[in-house]
């Protein structure tokens, strides 16, 4: 698990029922490639986002598999239709096995 992993989510907080909003998605992550190798001449364990999930109420949404050339730090920006009040909930997937996760909540009004 990378320590410095941070999600980060922006949502708005309300919307009316039926109205597409933007999402955006940020996760601090440093994406080793499993190419380098440390001070001791070891080679870094590979460590990258490999896929990116956003669901809606137990919905899915989106569904983004990664490749090893993705950027640090991947930033996602996507449009969602929000049907009624629930919650967004984001899951990142790192290569080592390790899970980030964060969710949003929404209200209709």
């Amino acid at each position: 698990m990378a320590a410095d992993a941070k999600p980060r989510v922006k949502v708005p907080k309300s919307a009316a029922a039926g109205e597409v909003i933007t999402i955006k998605t940020l996760i601090s992550h440093i994406m080793e490639s499993g190419q380098r190798k440390d001070k001791d001449g070891n080679k870094i364990p590979r460590s990258i986002i490999n896929r990116f999930t956003c669901d809606f109420n137990g919905q899915n949404v989106i569904d983004i598999t990664l490749e090893p050339a993705i950027s640090t730090n991947p930033y996602f920006e996507f449009d969602a239709t929000v049907p009624e009040a629930g919650e967004f909930k984001f899951t990142w997937y790192d290569d080592d096995g390790s899970v980030y996760e964060d969710s949003k909540p929404i209200s209709v009004g």
